[in-house]
């Protein structure tokens, strides 16, 4: 999916109303975010899922055994979920407590509760956390890091990222770490852009 608004409004909206984070634009360069390819929804949520709590190269692996499993029963769709058995889905690497959340996140898929791609656009930002946080095993956080990077949404805070946070200290020179309120009333300043902001915010930690 394309992002859903221009970048150079966008830094030019952040630059007008935070000189600070205007600075650490003009350091960083360009706005780079490269949205993660998912056919669906269904698709970016197993992969939130398999990876929680996991090194790259391990979630990497089970993910890859996972997807092998669906494939056998048509591909990455909540129907073949259903078709795959406990104990595949185990020898692929999965966890009790992930085995039941994918099995809940195809049941919540197939009922309708989380939407499809193109239904995501009747949705706003707060729809999409209620509907898609009543899958097991997702919460706030994975939400918004797929509203950010897989539908490209200009306006989401994350501020329950330990990155956003310390990007946050850091930027303003804060000697605490930061409350998620404190965060929120200054990033009102940002709207509608803080998705950007907050991608500024990671790239600042950024050794590279």
């Amino acid at each position: 999916m394309p992002l859903r608004f221009k970048p150079a409004q966008a830094l030019a909206h952040l630059r007008a109303n935070d000189p600070q984070l205007g600075a650490l634009i003009d350091r960083i360069g360009a706005f780079k975010l490269e949205l993660k390819p998912a056919d669906s929804l269904f698709e970016a949520l197993l992969r939130s899922i398999v990876y929680q709590q996991l090194h790259g190269k391990a979630a990497a692996t089970i993910h890859g055994r996972v997807l092998v499993e669906l494939q056998l029963h048509g591909g990455p769709t909540p129907l073949a979920l259903t078709k795959v058995s406990d104990a595949a889905l185990r020898g692929a690497g999965l966890s009790g407590n992930k085995l039941l959340a994918v099995r809940d996140l195809a049941a919540k898929c197939l009922e309708g509760t989380v939407p499809s791609l193109d239904e995501t656009n009747q949705f706003s930002d707060e729809e999409l956390v209620t509907r898609l946080t009543a899958v097991r095993g997702v919460g706030p956080w994975t939400v918004h890091m797929l509203l950010i990077f897989y539908l490209g949404r200009s306006d989401v805070m994350p501020t329950g990222d330990f990155a956003i946070r310390l990007g946050f200290q850091k930027l303003y020179k804060k000697r605490k770490d930061p409350k998620p309120e404190a965060i929120i009333r200054h990033a009102k300043r940002w709207q509608p852009y803080r998705s950007v902001a907050s991608w500024y915010l990671w790239r600042s930690l950024d050794p590279a």
